[in-house]
């Protein structure tokens, strides 16, 4: 094979790569952006506006059982968030442990964002939020991911995790083992063992769409 043949295949894989990835990182995009609302309901409502079952002080920490909050956006939209219990540590009460959290937000009128998580932590001083244990995100129009872990610092609008994530839609899945989102996510970065599956009528779209002048 000279080297015409074997720049022109180069060539050619890059393209594909590059088809899949303008398929793939709007998504993503899309994901992290339904994170950030979620957690924008955990700053702005914990804990004052909480409805609680009961509470108890246990160990250094107020225990609150079945945490919830509900309301409606500026457009008259639903959302939720639900939790079998919130930790208030009584030393730093800017530190809001929750554990087993689901979510439901709107992204807009017609995409609702469905979050699951085992756990995270929130510190309302720095709005931060750790996503100790695993959790997904699910939205209305078919995209999923799973992340293990997620730590998420809302003032510098970044979001990082360490273990592998997943995002699946009917069309179109990546999956890594660590993903950066910088510059208010307008850079995402996925990285160790990279895999981008693409369904063929996706990249057939892709390829049939005009290139921006």
């Amino acid at each position: 094979m000279d080297a015409r043949t074997n720049a022109y295949m180069a060539a050619m894989a890059h393209s594909r790569r590059v088809r899949r990835l303008r398929v793939l990182l709007p998504v993503a995009a899309t994901i992290i952006s339904a994170i950030f609302i979620a957690v924008s309901v955990v700053r702005t409502y914990l804990p004052e506006n909480l409805t609680i079952q009961s509470a108890t002080i246990e160990d250094g920490k107020i225990v609150m059982e079945s945490p919830a909050i509900a309301g409606r956006n500026e457009k008259g939209i639903s959302y939720s968030l639900t939790a079998t219990r919130a930790l208030q540590d009584l030393t730093d009460q800017n530190m809001i442990t929750l554990e087993n959290v689901k979510a439901a937000m709107p992204m807009n009128e017609d995409v609702i964002a469905r979050v699951t998580a085992q756990g995270g932590i929130f510190d309302r001083s720095k709005d931060r939020l750790n996503m100790t244990k695993p959790f997904q995100v699910n939205l209305s129009n078919g995209i999923t991911a799973d992340f293990q872990t997620a730590f998420l610092d809302v003032p510098q609008s970044t979001m990082e995790t360490t273990d592998p994530v997943k995002i699946t839609t009917d069309k179109a899945s990546i999956v890594a083992q660590t993903m950066k989102m910088s510059d208010k996510g307008r850079t995402i970065t996925f990285a160790g063992q990279v895999q981008v599956n693409l369904a063929g009528a996706a990249l057939t779209n892709q390829g049939n769409q005009s290139p921006a002048p």
